[in-house]
């Protein structure tokens, strides 16, 4: 049965731990995990994506009608590379969106387009490509509460049938990720274990003062080496609210990176 169109409905918002390019084009626990997420979603008008991947000056939102397939990563096989997602954009959701975050001098443009981090989960949970899709960057200039900030000032988008996901990983050491798989060795450590823990337990109870100071504390500094793939999550929350949150995939890849998704309202 085809899902419903959310325009009229609030539509729920959407965290999930991307992982590797890999999951894109293989049929592992991951793939089949994010193909579960989608009988969960209503259908979305259009989405609004924030990825780890796309970080700019400012505030920068996709404008094109017919956005790229962006391969952001070096060292794949070539079957990886011929992978295309070819959604629409939405040009007038991305001045919409714009709009709402004017604050941050944010601006539409037509560079970039889709990255690894939004269609390697999309062509999963949207496999036909045929919903629309705008990209919305992180701004580096940027504290954690303005992040968070960002999110709440794109809520209003959840009434107007547009599903805003975030895409990062709750926690993101590639170095020691790495370290883990020469050895063979998929135990995730304490430290990563617990941030995982300490992070979803926030969110359960709402407490955003947690989620803004967790990133700058020393685990969150261990969990997080740099901050880039924790930033979605806090985009995730603050479009949230206070929307009960649910965790349809949980676990780590690879020791150190966590797949956790988190499912708002």
């Amino acid at each position: 049965m085809e899902r419903q169109l959310g325009a009229g409905r609030r539509m729920p918002v959407l965290f999930v731990g991307h992982g590797s390019p890999m999951n894109a084009i293989e049929d592992n626990r991951w793939s089949r995990a994010f193909r579960g997420l989608a009988p969960l979603l209503p259908r979305p008008r259009a989405i609004l994506a924030v990825s780890a991947h796309f970080v700019t000056a400012g505030s920068v939102l996709t404008g094109q009608a017919r956005p790229e397939t962006v391969h952001d990563f070096g060292g794949f096989p070539d079957a990886l590379y011929r992978v295309r997602y070819p959604a629409p954009g939405a040009p007038e959701l991305a001045r919409r969106a714009a709009a709402l975050v004017a604050g941050d001098g944010a601006r539409v443009v037509d560079g970039w387009g889709l990255d690894h981090g939004t269609w390697s989960v999309l062509v999963h949970l949207f496999p036909a490509a045929d919903v629309p899709v705008v990209q919305l960057s992180i701004d580096a200039e940027l504290d954690a509460a303005g992040h968070l900030a960002l999110g709440r000032a794109l809520a209003p988008l959840r009434d107007e049938g547009v599903l805003v996901m975030g895409s990062g990983n709750l926690v993101h050491d590639l170095r020691h990720a790495f370290a883990a798989w020469r050895r063979g060795d998929a135990t995730p450590p304490a430290w990563a274990a617990r941030f995982d823990a300490d992070a979803a337990a926030a969110l359960e109870r709402h407490d955003a003062r947690w989620l803004v100071d967790a990133i700058a504390s020393p685990e969150g500094r261990r969990a997080h080496p740099t901050p880039e793939h924790y930033l979605p999550l806090l985009y995730a929350a603050g479009a949230a609210g206070a929307d009960p949150v649910r965790f349809p995939i949980t676990g780590f890849d690879m020791g150190s990176l966590s797949m956790r998704a988190a499912l708002f309202g």
